[in-house]
């Protein structure tokens, strides 16, 4: 029987390494959906909100031929978890805004116990006008936030919703996404770029930003979890849970892929966020 060394297990293995890094990155972890949980403490949580459930989707970047059943685990997930409410951040297509009809045909049996909104990703705004979105949202009962806020009343409790318009050759507007809410009112802004939080909490506290755009790198060294390719207004905060004084922001690594269909050490991210108040 042909036994190999050691020597030749190690060179063996080393060089079928890559061949499995590029069947993963193409094949493999593009359709592999993981569940994200975070709990997040927010000081200005009311106690009413403690344990108020978030579902964060982001960077959908529909291909009808590709990620319909990618879809259908990613609505199958969010209904599962029963959350208190879904945000839906940005980059539902890529080029091609006739995707968004069969897009909508999974966004719409997304379930929560106190509703859905969306915001404009930077690829929807390249490839169409916010109207157009709007009211394809609309008319699915989905709230599509362009520089608008809304309030979600539970049980008395006031809990605000802003979205702005896409950053990368859009037109946000802070001030009027954030007019109107109280001083003392906690808000959870849904912005496509992360960047863009450093202007948002200019304007006030941003008890939490909610962003997708970067894909968390979409390829990312394993183990040290490095991106090396970032993007404009996704350079400074790449992925997960930042700070910064009174403001907090998290970012999702998204679900689809633009470029070519590839993730590796990185896979497509439904984030399930738990609210905390400050004991």
């Amino acid at each position: 029987m042909f036994k190999l060394t050691r020597r030749q297990t190690i060179q063996t293995l080393l060089a079928a390494a890559p061949v499995a890094a590029v069947i993963d990155a193409f094949l493999i972890e593009p359709n592999l959906l993981s569940v994200t949980r975070r709990e997040i403490t927010l000081p200005r949580l009311p106690s009413e909100l403690d344990g108020f459930t978030i579902a964060q989707l982001s960077d959908f970047h529909y291909k009808p031929d590709k990620d319909h059943d990618l879809m259908v685990k990613a609505v199958h997930a969010v209904n599962a978890e029963n959350v208190d409410f879904i945000a839906l951040t940005g980059d539902y297509v890529t080029d091609d805004s006739a995707v968004i009809t069969p897009l909508m045909e999974h966004l719409s049996q997304l379930q929560s116990k106190h509703g859905i909104a969306a915001s404009m990703g930077n690829h929807d705004g390249w490839t169409h006008s916010g109207d157009y979105y709007r009211k394809i949202f609309t008319k699915a009962g989905i709230p599509f936030l362009i520089n608008q806020n809304t309030e979600l009343n539970i049980k008395g409790t006031r809990l605000h919703i802003a979205g702005t318009d896409y950053v990368w050759l859009g037109s946000p507007d802070p001030a009027k996404t954030l007019k109107g809410i109280p001083a003392n009112s906690p808000v959870i802004a849904l912005v496509h770029e992360p960047d863009y939080f450093d202007t948002m909490r200019a304007i006030r506290d941003i008890d939490l930003q909610l962003s997708g755009h970067t894909h968390g790198g979409q390829c990312r060294v394993p183990l040290i979890g490095y991106a090396p390719v970032k993007v404009k207004y996704g350079e400074n905060y790449v992925y997960g849970h930042y700070q910064e004084a009174n403001s907090q922001l998290f970012i999702s690594r998204g679900i689809g892929t633009s470029g070519m269909r590839v993730r590796f050490a990185c896979a497509p991210e439904i984030a399930i966020l738990t609210l905390r108040c400050a004991i």
